[in-house]
């Protein structure tokens, strides 16, 4: 992951690896030319700037160090996940895999589990892209709890107005659109939106996520001011599963959600 934040793990990839060509006898060219790259990469990583994937399982395989510097990157890698993502979600993350049933709320834009590459590119912004390019594949990774074998059931409730939004040009949404509708049509998932004709409805003050456990227990997510928040305590998360009833109360059927998913999708 590129980035010139402080990041011990990555400092230290630096110094191991400027210790390593050392003892080796190397230049900085000589070990480019050795890695197929260019000399700048070499001293890039010395001064732990950035590092990549690639490089480190390279850099093992020359100085055959036993994936010390892959084990390096990706301890680098977790540390600034921890930085580039809502302070909170990590710790969700982790749960989530562990559920056997999701229950998602979205106000404003297409939750991440439903995310298209196009509309994840779209979403992150200016970040630095290397930065970019390591987030969206965590996010694509994520996604792939939805397809497992075993995969929990999933029910999706969106705001018609965050469909509306356009995110990332036409294109990218209308191919945002057909990936939800064809998730409404995967046996494990039910996806339904709330209409504009609706109003106001107790999902206006903000997404949500409940995760449900085989043991019965349950926790919920939600994010506010760029922080999140997951909560486990029994009486909160039963609050957040009254407010998703009430919510779904608004939706319209999945055949309905469908047809307007499609709509909306054809106005693009």
């Amino acid at each position: 992951m590129a980035t010139t934040t402080d990041n011990p793990a990555r400092t230290f990839f630096g110094t191991e690896l400027r210790r390593r060509r050392d003892e080796a006898g190397l230049t900085g060219k000589q070990l480019a030319d050795s890695l197929g790259c260019t000399p700048q990469w070499i001293s890039v990583m010395e001064g732990g700037k950035k590092i990549s994937e690639q490089s480190a399982h390279d850099l093992d395989t020359y100085f055959k160090t036993g994936g010390l510097f892959h084990r390096l990157w990706k301890l680098a890698n977790d540390i600034e996940l921890q930085t580039t993502l809502p302070p909170g979600f990590p710790e969700y993350a982790e749960r989530e895999k562990r559920a056997n049933s999701i229950r998602v709320y979205s106000a404003l834009l297409v939750n991440g589990l439903f995310q298209t590459e196009g509309y994840i590119r779209a979403v992150m912004g200016g970040r630095d892209q290397q930065d970019k390019e390591d987030l969206v594949q965590q996010r694509l990774k994520r996604q792939s709890i939805l397809t497992q074998d075993n995969a929990p059931h999933t029910w999706f409730t969106i705001d018609e107005s965050a469909l509306r939004r356009v995110i990332g040009g036409p294109a990218i949404m209308r191919e945002q659109l057909q990936h939800l509708i064809d998730f409404s049509d995967h046996p494990s998932t039910m996806v339904q939106v709330v209409p504009h004709g609706v109003g106001y409805h107790p999902g206006l003050t903000g997404s949500f996520t409940i995760l449900g456990y085989k043991d019965g227990s349950q926790a919920a997510y939600t994010e506010s001011a760029g922080a999140g928040m997951l909560i486990e305590h029994p009486p909160r998360v039963a609050d957040y599963a009254v407010r998703w009833d009430m919510i779904r109360g608004h939706a319209r059927s999945v055949e309905e959600s469908r047809a307007l998913l499609t709509a909306v999708m054809e106005s693009l």
